[in-house]
């Protein structure tokens, strides 16, 4: 049972309230095994066969229990954890579950976050041979299926909790987890890796004074999440943003432009995609005091030079290879954008840019939301604008339309 497609996969499972409750602490513990971070909600009634300390001790996070706590909503609440997850287990998925779910409905911590979530559900059915045969859950099931969201592993057949015999039974736990892997493992794409450059430089002219920028690397996370969350292995070289969630892909910190370029560089010719959405500092102050710089009485003056630019020397460094990276790059501009950014294409020699003016309101640095013109060698601009997340989903939709055609393509103007 191959299950290597779980492997740093975010998934959440959903407990009902229903005697099989305690076998999604197996289900827990086999998707931690297999490599997945795992979360929990339970409904009330689940809390009745097995407790929220269990879940907790096995995943090792806080369980969801109650989204009218504020402590539970302040940690990890019903939108965090709809907002984080890959893929959506629920297990068990009793009767009752399945009638709320098809009906949209929203009354505790399970059926909250699952409406809230937009990726793949699992759905493992278990309960009695008559609720399960029942005309109204078939019904139920039946819709649920035709929505290609949905996917359901079982019910077994088999003596049950009660001493009836037919389907009912929960499915076991080793084709739950195989059923996640293959749910998670079609993503278009499984099999590409993509390195992302995210968040500022810092350029120090003492051990207490650095030339930086108000980047907070929320646009080249939100891209590396979305990227994951489409299969892709992916790598993040982070400049300085402080604490941020970084699981699910390989995060490689840093701190000026050198380090940067250094990162990248040793990386670039292994990947399929190179997104470079980091603001690198420009310049860097031509020497580094070791001792903090006292102010003096007459006026100091500060001499600069050059940085490396990242983007332009990996896009020389595959120019020439037979198989190169797509390389998409990023302008942060505030007059002229599209212009500007048409220019750093060509002279980049890049396949796609994402343009923006910072000077607009919620599209500059530190916001959620952003506002984009993505440029490519061909066709028309495409405008782009919502939460950080979605014009990411956007940008990686149109990167994928155009790495096919480009794939195995020598560099542009190579």
């Amino acid at each position: 049972m191959d299950v290597s497609a779980l492997q740093g996969r975010r998934v959440v499972v959903g407990v009902g309230g229903g005697i099989a409750a305690y076998k999604a602490c197996d289900l827990v513990r086999e998707l931690g095994r297999a490599g997945a971070e795992v979360r929990v909600a339970m409904t009330e009634a689940a809390k009745e066969f097995v407790t929220p300390l269990s879940f907790q001790a096995l995943s090792g996070h806080p369980v969801l229990t109650n989204y009218f706590d504020p402590h539970q909503e302040g940690n990890f609440g019903h939108l965090d954890l709809a907002r984080w997850a890959d893929l959506y287990v629920v297990a068990p998925a009793t009767a009752d579950l399945l009638a709320r779910i098809r009906a949209g409905m929203a009354g505790d911590a399970v059926t909250t976050s699952l409406l809230a979530f937009r990726g793949p559900v699992l759905l493992a059915p278990a309960m009695n041979v008559a609720m399960w045969e029942n005309r109204l859950t078939q019904e139920n099931v039946a819709a649920l299926a035709a929505d290609p969201r949905y996917a359901f592993v079982g019910p077994g057949a088999g003596m049950l909790a009660c001493g009836d015999v037919g389907a009912g039974r929960l499915a076991e736990v080793k084709f739950i987890v195989a059923a996640a892997a293959s749910r998670l493992g079609g993503g278009p794409l499984a099999g590409r890796s993509v390195l992302i450059t995210a968040g500022p430089t810092r350029e120090f002219l003492d051990p207490v004074r650095f030339i930086s920028n108000p980047s907070t690397g929320k646009m080249g996370l939100a891209l590396a999440e979305a990227a994951r969350k489409l299969g892709a292995k992916v790598t993040v070289v982070l400049g300085p943003v402080g604490a941020v969630e970084r699981s699910g892909f390989e995060v490689v910190d840093v701190v000026s432009a050198e380090d940067m370029a250094r990162e990248v560089l040793s990386r670039v010719e292994s990947v399929d995609w190179f997104i470079a959405s980091a603001a690198v500092s420009d310049w860097r102050p031509e020497t580094r005091a070791p001792q903090k710089v006292k102010k003096g009485e007459r006026p100091e003056e500060l001499k600069l030079v050059r940085t490396p630019d990242v983007l332009a020397e990996a896009s020389r460094k595959v120019a020439g290879a037979r198989k190169r990276p797509l390389l998409v790059g990023f302008a942060a501009e505030t007059e002229r954008v599209l212009e500007h950014a048409r220019e750093k294409l060509e002279r980049k020699g890049l396949d796609a840019i994402v343009a923006n003016d910072v000077t607009v309101p919620g599209a500059g640095f530190g916001t959620d939301t952003n506002r984009v013109t993505v440029l490519t060698r061909s066709g028309e601009p495409r405008e782009l604008q919502g939460s950080k997340r979605e014009v990411a989903e956007g940008i990686l939709q149109l990167l994928m339309s155009l790495s096919p055609a480009l794939a195995g393509q020598q560099a542009p103007g190579a």
